[in-house]
């Protein structure tokens, strides 16, 4: 996930963006995810963060989620945050990412395909950006605060 500065958006102004993968069939399914209440963590490259100059979320910190017409849906509340290498990542964390894992390899298999995808490497502008045991992430849990598509 990453966050940035949110535009004119009703009562939640005030609030970061949270933009979970890119827009897309990925993104709206893990959007559902947050909002039927199984996804509750997330995980993100440290060096997206630090490339990006992003400071790391921290607990009590809040967010709006956006869809993938970038229309505000939820408002989410970080919980608890940690750095981790590939290798540290633990069941609790990838089940609770909401996307069916039930073994830690099949979570990293899912995230490595993303991670080493066409659309992130050009982001992170590294056509041959790969990810390994070392590779430090960032591991945020969350709780969904509000569900904003009645507004």
């Amino acid at each position: 996930m990453t966050t940035s500065p949110q535009g004119n958006q009703g009562t939640h102004d005030s609030l970061p963006k949270a933009e979970f993968a890119f827009p897309g069939p990925l993104r709206d399914q893990l959007v559902a995810a947050i909002l039927d209440g199984s996804k509750t963590s997330t995980t993100g490259l440290l060096l997206d963060y630090e490339r990006d100059g992003d400071p790391l979320p921290a607990a009590g910190e809040r967010a709006v989620v956006v869809d993938s017409d970038d229309r505000p849906v939820a408002v989410i509340e970080t919980t608890d945050v940690r750095i981790v290498p590939l290798a540290d990542v633990d069941l609790a964390h990838a089940v609770d990412e909401g996307e069916g894992y039930t073994t830690v390899a099949a979570w990293r298999a899912g995230h490595e395909s993303f991670w080493h995808g066409a659309e992130l490497r050009a982001a992170l502008g590294d056509d041959t950006f790969t990810v390994d045991d070392g590779t430090e992430l960032v591991l945020e849990r969350f709780r969904l605060v509000a569900d904003l598509r009645g507004e």
